[in-house]
């Protein structure tokens, strides 16, 4: 496979290249564009300029070819949904599966320059994407109204029970979560746009087509495989951030036993789906207990790490480890049965994956968290944590609601800034 990178000329950041590509594809009847923002494959950002996004089973993925460091090219950029492992088979309003092929892409590298790169001569001319970039575009924006929430006591209730089942043997942990609606009309692009620059998430992407549009704003690695070599870096553990300096609550929640547990089992499950399809001694833990900012909330997360065995193909990867640890429980198995019959409606994409699979780079998914779900004039965000022994569940519900505030926030924001 042939691959090219050529440097562009242009000082757009990011964000304002990707509303470039929506206004001038809207205008042509074009398919919208496609993006993964913060840190990707070692980049700042990866854009499909125009991706058919379509629903599908998982592709056949290709074959990886190395073309050295940094470099995409292309690939597959889609998702799988929560729905598609949800034993009860409910789904939401969303495919359960969508992907779509890129033969071109813009990367920009951790330095800030913007690259066109392709496999197998697809895209444009370089002069031709510089032209395009170079145009004027209009602020973006959409109409939103405050996100209708289910009555506290249905979360604390469902916390209760699974508490219950945790203290009767049947679990350790589980993640349990509730859904916030609300209208939506305008544009998911803008609203793409506004967040990634309000809100900097690590993990955010975006994808649409004509069944609806995904915009995640996640600050979670699901899984990262390049070569043979597999990370994954489950965030469990929450306490409120009011602000950019540390305001207490990071040593608070390096120290709170509830969430440090929830972390641990959490580590030692993704260790066991990895064990499944690594390397016998290969997976290790460099990372344990790492304190990290995130809009409205400090998170811990770890880091697990392994090899895969030569004959491990992603397809295989996946099944032995989606749906993501950090959103389901321990043990999986039971904790995706308990979910089904605490959480009143099906949870579409969120706590599912999004991202990109190139036959150059790899792999790398997030977690679809802090992810809105927008069909058919209704948005949608998921909310939940992790429940252990001695959760609280008014302490569980006030923890949904700080990690919706930043995105219910630039939800009623309605412009592009």
């Amino acid at each position: 496979m042939r691959v090219t990178s050529k440097p562009l000329r242009t000082d757009l950041t990011p964000s304002r290249a990707f509303s470039a590509l929506a206004h001038h594809n809207a205008a042509r009847g074009l398919p919208p564009p496609a993006m993964l923002s913060g840190d990707w494959f070692s980049a700042r950002a990866v854009i499909a300029p125009s991706l058919a996004v379509s629903p599908s089973a998982l592709p056949p993925f290709p074959p990886e070819a190395d073309a050295g460091p940094g470099v995409i090219g292309g690939g597959w950029f889609g998702y799988l949904a929560y729905d598609s492992a949800d034993p009860s088979g409910r789904t939401g309003a969303l495919p359960a599966s969508a992907w779509g092929w890129a033969d071109h892409v813009l990367r920009w590298s951790a330095s800030g320059t913007c690259y066109l790169e392709s496999l197998d001569g697809g895209g444009p001319s370089v002069s031709t994407m510089e032209s395009l970039l170079a145009a004027e575009v209009p602020a973006g924006s959409w109409t939103a109204g405050p996100l209708r929430r289910p009555l506290p006591s249905e979360h604390r209730d469902a916390v209760k029970a699974c508490v219950h089942a945790i203290e009767a043997g049947e679990l350790f942990q589980a993640n349990i979560c509730s859904r916030f609606t609300g209208p939506f009309t305008g544009s998911p692009t803008a609203l793409f746009a506004a967040g990634v620059r309000a809100l900097s998430p690590r993990r955010a992407a975006f994808l649409s087509g004509p069944w609806g549009s995904v915009v995640s704003f996640s600050p979670e690695l699901f899984l990262a495989r390049h070569g043979r070599s597999v990370r994954s870096t489950p965030i469990k553990g929450t306490l409120p951030r009011r602000g950019p300096a540390d305001d207490g609550n990071a040593a608070l929640l390096r120290q709170s036993e509830k969430d440090v547990a929830e972390n641990v089992m959490i580590t030692d499950l993704v260790r066991n789906d990895l064990g499944r399809v690594c390397e016998v001694g290969s997976v290790t833990v460099p990372s344990l207990l790492e304190v990290r900012p995130a809009p409205g909330v400090w998170h811990l997360d770890s880091t697990v790490t392994g090899v895969l065995r030569p004959s491990v193909s992603d397809a295989s990867l996946l099944a032995a480890t989606f749906p993501p640890g950090s959103v389901t429980g321990a043990p999986k198995i039971r904790a995706l049965d308990l979910i089904a019959s605490l959480e009143p409606c099906a949870r579409g994409v969120y706590t599912g994956a999004m991202g990109l699979v190139s036959p150059v780079a790899g792999l790398e998914l997030n977690v679809a968290i802090r992810t809105f779900e927008i069909a058919s004039g209704t948005i949608s965000l998921g909310v939940g944590g992790g429940i252990t022994a001695d959760s609280d569940p008014e302490a569980e519900w006030q923890e949904c609601l700080h990690k919706a505030a930043p995105l219910e926030h630039l939800l009623l924001a309605g412009v592009e800034q």
